[in-house]
C-alpha cells in the first residue's frame, strides 16, 4: 500500500472534503444531528445513503485543482 502522487494536495479533493464533513456531522451532540437534518429534510435512516451518493459524486467529478 503506498500513498497517492499527490497526498499533499488531498485536501483539495471533494472526497476527501466530503468525509471531513461526516466526520464533523457525526462529532455533533445527537440532538444537534437531528436539528440539522430537519434543517435540511433528510430522515436520519437515509443519512448513510446520502454520504454515501456524495461520496461517489465527489470521486468522479473532474478535480483540476487536485492533480495540478
Amino acid at each position: 500500500m503506498s500513498l497517492i502522487p499527490n497526498w499533499r494536495k488531498a485536501w483539495r479533493m471533494a472526497s476527501v472534503q466530503l468525509a471531513a464533513l461526516a466526520v464533523v456531522f457525526g462529532s455533533l451532540p445527537t440532538d444537534a444531528q437531528g436539528a440539522v437534518l430537519d434543517l435540511v429534510g433528510i430522515p436520519a435512516s437515509r443519512v448513510p445513503a446520502v454520504i454515501g451518493v456524495l461520496f461517489l459524486i465527489g470521486r468522479m467529478i473532474s478535480q483540476p485543482k487536485a492533480s495540478e
